[in-house]
């Protein structure tokens, strides 16, 4: 036969002394005396009650973003896209969004990818780099092609 034993749901702290002046309790006191909140989710499971800030919305992160030649600190909400990322470096280095390339962790990013999805955090690298067919295709069409360390001639017969 096995014996079951009764789960807490908080831990009580016996050395608190009651004062007669009477305060609010705040969150701050509720984690220092070890009780855990607990929230009813839609589907009906309990769970621990998250504890994030009450404005994550307003929060900005900030980037490090590196081309080839330059480096630039780019401010961003975590909750952007890569695709809002490359809006923001179009106006900073001059390459429109199609023309970019971002590496984060080693993998190209989509435009649709969320940062905060992907892992982006606060002060983390991401790399730019400009999209070598488009690149080629620029030379090719204003006829820039440029061939190093050869002179080309013109030779009539």
């Amino acid at each position: 036969m096995m014996k079951l034993r009764c789960k807490k749901f908080f831990i009580s702290n016996s050395k608190v002394v009651a004062s007669s002046n009477a305060t609010a309790v705040t969150a701050s006191d509720a984690k220092l005396s070890g009780e855990i909140k607990w929230e009813l989710r839609p589907g009906g499971m309990l769970v621990q009650k998250r504890e994030c800030a009450e404005n994550d919305g307003d929060s900005i992160i900030t980037l490090r973003v590196s081309t080839v030649t330059q480096c630039h600190h780019i401010s961003i909400q975590p909750t952007s896209s890569f695709g809002e990322l490359k809006m923001i470096l179009a106006m900073v280095t001059g390459l429109e969004p199609k023309e970019q390339r971002l590496l984060y962790k080693g993998k190209e990013r989509e435009d649709c990818e969320h940062l905060h999805m992907v892992g982006v955090k606060d002060k983390d690298k991401v790399l730019l780099f400009e999209d070598p067919a488009i690149k080629e295709r620029k030379l090719a069409t204003s006829g820039h092609v440029q061939v190093i360390g050869s002179t080309y001639h013109t030779i009539c017969v």
